[in-house]
């Protein structure tokens, strides 16, 4: 069993992608010490443990940093391996896997925050994409229960997270999510019956609210 002493992690709550990292860690059940960073004062430490991006999330274990969200969900699910596993056993799932994990990553932070800044014909435009986005993956995910089939897996805790912004969304773009992917509403929902995904994601009114002080 991986040792659990100094665990660290760096990160902003309301950040989808330090989000990810809390419920990994949560569903194997790593204590960790957390560290909230100030984005417009950023620590010595952060610095010192991310000096190529230094951004957040950061995760600091015996000494060690890993960066990068995605990178370090999988980390942790190799380390803490006696845990059921985020990833799944054959190599071609493992591969989709990635594959629609990259694809959020890619499209989801981008797409959503086009929707806040842009106005007219371009928030139109994004808004668009985005609806294509959201249909996408409610194909992929099927009539499954989550997109590992019945198991929660790496793609639902790489997804879940920006379920916070869809009130945002929806206040800045009049995108009901649910009106035009039920599935992944109703997807989200099963998730977040999961202490690890409740206790991780931010209120979807403090993301619009942080949101509209920045773009008014």
């Amino acid at each position: 069993m991986a040792s659990q002493k100094g665990v660290i992690l760096l990160n902003f709550w309301a950040s989808p992608f330090g989000q990810r990292v809390c419920i990994a860690l949560a569903e194997k059940g790593v204590e960790y010490e957390y560290k909230e960073e100030d984005l417009s004062s950023k620590s010595e430490l952060l610095l010192k443990s991310n000096p190529v991006h230094k951004k957040i999330p950061v995760l600091i274990h015996d000494g060690k940093t890993v960066c990068e969200s995605l990178t370090i969900v999988q980390y942790i699910d190799e380390v803490w391996s006696d845990k059921a596993p985020l990833m799944p056993s054959d190599p071609y799932q493992r591969a989709q896997a990635r594959f629609w994990a990259d694809y959020v990553d890619k499209k989801m932070y981008d797409g959503g925050s086009r929707l806040w800044k842009l106005k007219g014909e371009e928030q139109e435009a994004a808004k668009k994409e985005m609806i294509e986005m959201l249909q996408l993956l409610q194909t992929q995910l099927g009539d499954n229960k989550y997109f590992g089939g019945n198991t929660f897996g790496f793609v639902d805790v790489a997804l879940v997270p920006f379920t916070s912004g869809f009130y945002t969304f929806e206040m800045c773009a009049n995108l009901n999510v649910e009106a035009v992917a039920p599935g992944i509403i109703a997807w989200a929902k099963r998730c977040q019956e999961r202490e690890s995904v409740a206790k991780a994601l931010s209120d979807p009114k403090n993301i619009y609210e942080i949101v509209s002080m920045e773009y008014p």
